[in-house]
């Protein structure tokens, strides 16, 4: 059976969780930790290096929006003018030639928002500067990003009569110092013991094979816990640099997960552990849920796609991983938000490849990307207590803040403008001159090609479903324009939730408040998410991976 190392891989998630999440939760909050004598003098430096003689005061709403655009479009300009440049900078010995504007816009949105979407192989595409400098980089920032916008809705909930949310600059530098430094140093050092590359020399042949070469097990482990999934080489966690043994699949897998899931344990430390244990429980169900259906498909199902009596799908599948860790771990990357990929989903059933593709579509709110899961379930948690409160006609308020009309409309447009900027994506890229052209396979599975890249890029996860070409013209300029839109407008639309929250009073709990940390509410909560988040996609689903299933048959 292959069962248990399932059991396994999610037993140490939950059990590693809930100590890291207490960590956050002191590290974030400001308390004195292990770290603070190796990282409080760092942390000062960069406060001075900003302006700020000491720790910065916080923000109202406007500043800590302004911080998020004005960081983020630096950023995305740097990368940009790296990449373009990279054939006249050092750190090149492979001689990448400067990618063209297309490509490195497209780059640059990718790793600025988190996706980490690739239209190219790095090992050829990419110098080595250009990996270790920009894109890892941002593989740390742009995680931390994600935890500001996640803080700054906890503030909503847990400041009463507040003008104030936290800090942008506080919140990304504690995260990036205290949480991913070291946990990348540890997971760098883990790889690396099994056989990850790490070093700063040129590819090079060996009897006719191209051996890659570079600082990869570093920005492999940052783009794993920070939800980034952007690999160094182009067939991820597929490769053998990257994902040499049955050991490193292990503290890879688990580090995919560990940081969304240890958020939520935070956020019951400073709102309260009953609420954050529902979340938790929904979270962990219908990844669970998913998992079974993903291995179950790729088990039996492939049998009958494989077209051989008594043989399994291990196309598209590392020998070492097999089928059943290939299912987990592609189901764990797409419902984290997180991209990586140790097999070619491209080769798994239509079944198989659906349930990673609803994962994303779902608004990847299980567990989902560093910070971003979890604002975004809570998107649900709010559009579920206004709907509930509807049905008994009273005013909806979670966590003792009433929530209101502008409330909701944050909320609405969190929810509703990726799977609209999604779909109509997919609809120019489907009805764009030459696309066709660009795919391996034709009919239903084609479309789910198409389907599963642009989910992936409205919905910041950067994983393919190979089979498509993304590097064109179109596809650069479109993917840029949505992985934009439907990674800053929601996190913006949070931040605006969070405060206006923050200026609302706290309102006694009273007979006819609605609990939310109950089964009951569990369940009306993964109803909603169901409806709203599963249905915008049903029709495009049908026309993809389940007519590929019953076509197939």
């Amino acid at each position: 059976m292959i069962w248990w190392r399932d059991v396994l891989i999610i037993g140490l998630i939950v059990g590693l969780s809930i100590p890291l999440g207490r960590y956050l939760a002191a590290v974030m909050t400001g308390q004195k930790v292990w770290l603070s004598v190796v990282f409080q003098p760092v942390e000062k430096r960069i406060y001075r290096f900003l302006g700020y003689p000491d720790t910065p005061d916080d923000m109202t709403g406007r500043q800590f929006v302004a911080a998020i655009v004005a960081f983020s479009a630096i950023s995305l300009a740097v990368v940009m003018g790296v990449l373009m440049t990279q054939q006249w900078l050092p750190f090149n010995p492979n001689h990448a030639h400067n990618v063209p504007w297309d490509l490195a816009l497209n780059t640059a949105m990718s790793f600025v928002t988190n996706t980490d979407w690739q239209a190219y192989s790095g090992e050829t595409a990419m110098s080595y500067l250009s990996q270790f400098m920009v894109l890892t980089t941002q593989n740390f920032v742009s995680a931390a990003v994600g935890v500001a916008g996640l803080l700054a809705v906890i503030c909503g909930f847990s400041r009463k009569e507040s003008a104030t949310i936290g800090n942008f600059w506080v919140d990304v530098t504690r995260f990036t110092l205290y949480v991913l430094v070291p946990l990348s140093v540890v997971l760098t050092l883990l790889i690396v013991s099994q056989g990850g590359v790490q070093n700063f020399a040129a590819n090079h042949l060996v009897q006719g094979t191209q051996l890659p070469s570079g600082p990869a097990s570093s920005q492999f482990a940052i783009s794993l816990l920070g939800s980034n999934g952007g690999g160094f080489f182009g067939a991820n966690a597929g490769a053998l640099f990257h994902n040499p043994t049955g050991l490193s699949n292990l503290f890879e897998s688990v580090a995919i997960v560990l940081l969304p899931a240890g958020l939520v344990v935070m956020f019951g430390q400073m709102v309260g552990r009953r609420q954050a244990f529902v979340l938790y429980a929904v979270m962990l169900g219908i990844l669970v849920l998913a998992i079974i259906g993903t291995t179950l498909s790729e088990l039996h199902l492939g049998q009958h796609v494989a077209g051989v009596a008594g043989s399994t799908a291990f196309e598209g599948k590392n020998v070492v991983n097999g089928i059943g860790l290939s299912a987990l771990w592609n189901t764990l990357s797409t419902a984290v938000s997180n991209g990586s990929v140790n097999a070619s989903l491209d080769s798994f059933t239509p079944l198989g490849g659906l349930i990673p593709m609803l994962l994303m579509q779902l608004g990847e709110i299980v567990f989902g990307g560093v910070g971003s899961g979890l604002y975004g379930m809570l998107s649900f948690v709010l559009l579920t207590v206004f709907i509930s409160g509807l049905m008994v006609g009273r005013t909806p308020e979670y966590l003792g803040k009433k929530i209101a009309a502008y409330d909701m409309k944050m909320v609405s447009l969190a929810i509703l403008l990726p799977p609209v900027l999604t779909l109509t994506s997919t609809a120019i890229a489907v009805s764009w001159p030459g696309i066709g052209a660009s795919l391996t396979n034709t009919g239903a599975h084609g479309f789910s090609e198409i389907l599963y890249a642009f989910s992936s890029m409205g919905n910041n996860n950067g994983s393919s479903f190979g089979g498509f070409n993304g590097n064109q013209l179109m596809v650069n300029v479109v993917g840029a324009v949505l992985m934009g839109c439907t990674r800053f407008v929601p996190l913006i639309a949070m931040v605006c939730l969070g405060a206006n929250l923050a200026k609302k009073k706290q309102m006694a709990t009273s007979s006819g408040t609605l609990r939310t940390d109950t089964g009951l509410f569990a369940v009306l909560l993964l109803f909603i998410i169901l409806l709203i988040g599963a249905l915008n996609f049903v029709p495009a689903l049908v026309l993809g991976p389940i007519a590929d299933f019953l076509t197939a048959r």
